[in-house]
């Protein structure tokens, strides 16, 4: 007897895609009757200030599969995906813009991807047709995330993304966060796979983005710091405290043997005011992170979650 298809959830933010959004609904109906009869499809305004939300409402009398949620201000895109996720009900989750440079068509390889076993199965522009500066910055921000977290994904932002349910809502996103979800998703321990889709030449509107990747590339810092030393931040301050103010002990060693072997006067010297410096600001930074560690147990002793694979409710 063949498997009952699980339900399936779409996620798609928009802003200010007047242009396209009806078109991009008419394409996204087409390949999901093919694919399920069990769907939703969940927009997530962010706050267009164009016909956008108009459009949507009159999408959604169309289709009672339709939900239309809109913020008041433009609030990101990773807060309209974390919004989106919580407000699904599928078993999966499919994300994608709506611009249609990712094709609604390709939702049908991904889920065939994540049956191999896959919790996240990102979307990759093999062939992007964006234009060479806009690659250029994604080819340099991709290898960077590589050097540093190790996943060897070819398309970290691609808007194409499929996940199952408990991969979607373990994320929580802000800011830039989105741009780094197969990072999140796999120190969560989940499974991340990626295949080639097909891209297509931008038809409606321009990018929201533009350059702004590129000021993005410094949250990647912040992104270590989440993943590698979030529950242990004396592991990160204490080795920045410890280096500075270790260097400030050898300034300082160095300083007080020429004083009292050799007599030299010290007090003018601009090196002892490094070396003083280097100490008390390394002992604050370790001592900060110290306080760091403390609060952390106390949180994580008033409630422990663990990312539990099996079983997944408690009797």
């Amino acid at each position: 007897m063949e498997k009952e298809k699980s339900f399936l959830s779409v996620v798609v933010p928009v802003f200010n895609e007047q242009d396209s959004i009806q078109a991009f609904y008419k394409e996204l109906i087409r390949c999901l009757e093919k694919i399920t009869k069990k769907y939703e499809i969940l927009f997530v305004d962010d706050g267009s200030a164009d016909k956008t939300f108009s459009f949507l409402k009159d999408i959604q009398k169309l289709n009672k599969n339709v939900y239309v949620f809109s913020f008041r201000r433009n609030l990101g895109k990773a807060e309209a995906l974390t919004f989106g996720f919580l407000k699904s009900k599928g078993d999966l989750i499919v994300t994608l813009d709506a611009d249609l440079q990712d094709q609604p068509s390709e939702i049908e390889l991904l889920i065939a991807k994540q049956k191999e076993g896959y919790d996240v199965v990102c979307g990759w522009r093999k062939d992007r047709k964006d234009a060479s500066k806009m690659k250029i910055i994604s080819r340099i921000f991709n290898a960077t995330l590589n050097a540093v977290f190790h996943l060897n994904i070819h398309d970290y932002n691609c808007g194409l993304k499929l996940y199952t349910s408990d991969a979607a809502k373990s994320l929580h996103l802000y800011g830039g966060l989105h741009r780094f979800i197969p990072v999140l998703a796999y120190e969560q321990g989940f499974r991340i796979s990626e295949i080639p889709v097909r891209h297509e030449v931008r038809k409606f509107g321009e990018s929201k983005y533009k350059f702004s990747k590129i000021k993005d590339i410094p949250d990647i810092f912040t992104m270590l710091f989440l993943v590698r030393y979030m529950k242990r931040p004396l592991h990160f301050f204490g080795a920045i405290g410890g280096t500075l103010s270790l260097i400030g002990f050898f300034i300082l060693s160095y300083l007080s043997g020429i004083k009292f072997f050799f007599g030299q006067s010290i007090g003018g010297r601009p090196l002892l005011f490094l070396g003083v410096l280097a100490v008390v600001v390394g002992v604050q930074i370790f001592f900060s992170g110290f306080i760091a560690e403390l609060l952390i147990n106390l949180s994580h002793q008033k409630q422990q979650q663990y990312p539990l694979k099996y079983p997944q409710n408690d009797n």
